[in-house]
């Protein structure tokens, strides 16, 4: 039986060819994403609410970032909800954060990003400074003082 084979060339022999897969889990790309996006001024993440946490919903993903992949096509969907400061240029922000994940995602999967879909779902006004007016309390110490004494 072995002889059989002794007669064969191993060149002459088809194989098919090899294929390399390379699975990338959707956490990958939202930690990428997450990354980018604290690299970023004048924007900030969505926050769950009390009862997604007490519901255990979430867990799979980072909120406001959702991550498509399509295997035949080798790319991938990134959608991202944020929330923009005042102030801030809308269009010339969206621009940026689609730019910075492009090529974040780019360079470390090797992946061709199709879309990345920025919505911004809330606009956070700027926080006023309070005024507070502090009484000294040092003469409210005295004024007790001098009541204590007269009687």
């Amino acid at each position: 039986m072995y002889e059989k084979f002794k007669e064969i060339d191993a060149k002459e022999l088809q194989l098919p060819d090899t294929t390399f897969i390379r699975d990338i889990e959707s956490k990958v790309f939202q930690s990428l994403t997450l990354q980018c996006l604290a690299k970023i001024k004048g924007i900030s993440l969505l926050e769950g609410t009390f009862f997604d946490s007490l519901l255990g919903r979430e867990v799979e993903r980072v909120k406001g970032i959702q991550v498509e992949q399509d295997q035949k096509k080798h790319s991938v969907n990134i959608r991202v909800e944020i929330n923009v400061h005042y102030g801030v240029s809308i269009p010339e922000k969206s621009e940026e954060i689609q730019t910075k994940i492009v090529e974040e995602i780019s360079a470390f999967t090797g992946l061709h990003v199709g879309s990345v879909h920025v919505i911004f779902k809330n606009l956070i006004a700027p926080v006023e400074e309070k005024k507070e007016i502090k009484e000294p309390e040092i003469e409210d110490e005295l004024q007790e003082e001098e009541f204590e004494e007269s009687f």
